[in-house]
């Protein structure tokens, strides 16, 4: 996607150990014309899956998950790193470390919103080492619902996501994918 892409040229800052900073667009600030775009290629790419839900992680995947969710007409679920009072056991948990946390966070989804049966689209952030969707695909699984696809705005292929999820043997679409961050703070991404 072209206008993602450029963004994160322009906007992007490589702050070492393969962490990219885009506050401007997703992370604390969204612009939410540029998720909508990205949400209605989502839907054009994944539409032959006939998806039932859209699955994501809180909290950054929930805004391209709720724009890809609303341009398919699908409920939105996403899985929590916290259980709040309101969520009964028993829950789908998960764990996956994170990057930018420095530690294993978990990942939990009620049987309410997951259920067998379901076709579900895994829609997040970013796809880097892939620990994340794949604990997603582990609830998924859990849940006896089946995923049917993933798809990330952006993916860091240096750091072998793609490789890790590559034996769920379902299609991943990502919108820009960088090849490199250097250490000089250059940022390559894939034509």
């Amino acid at each position: 996607m072209e206008s993602l892409k450029q963004r994160i040229l322009e906007e992007g800052k490589n702050l070492g150990r393969g962490i990219l900073k885009i506050d401007s667009v997703i992370n604390h600030q969204v612009d939410a014309s540029l998720m909508l775009e990205a949400g209605a290629e989502f839907a054009r790419s994944f539409a032959g899956a006939k998806p039932t839900r859209v699955l994501t992680a809180e909290v950054s995947g929930i805004i391209p998950a709720m724009a890809t969710a609303y341009a398919m007409g699908l409920p939105l679920v996403y899985a929590r790193k916290h259980k709040p009072i309101t969520m009964q056991e028993p829950v789908f948990v998960e764990f996956a470390p994170s990057h930018t946390k420095g530690g294993a966070v978990s990942l939990m989804v009620s049987p309410e919103f997951l259920a067998p049966g379901d076709r579900v689209l895994i829609i997040d952030d970013f796809l880097a080492t892939g620990q994340t969707i794949a604990a997603m695909a582990r609830i998924v699984e859990n849940a006896g619902a089946e995923v049917v696809g993933i798809g990330t705005l952006i993916e860091k292929s240096f750091e072998g996501g793609r490789a890790l999820l590559g034996s769920l043997n379902i299609p991943i679409v990502s919108l820009v994918i960088i090849t490199e961050m250097r250490p000089d703070g250059t940022i390559i991404i894939k034509e």
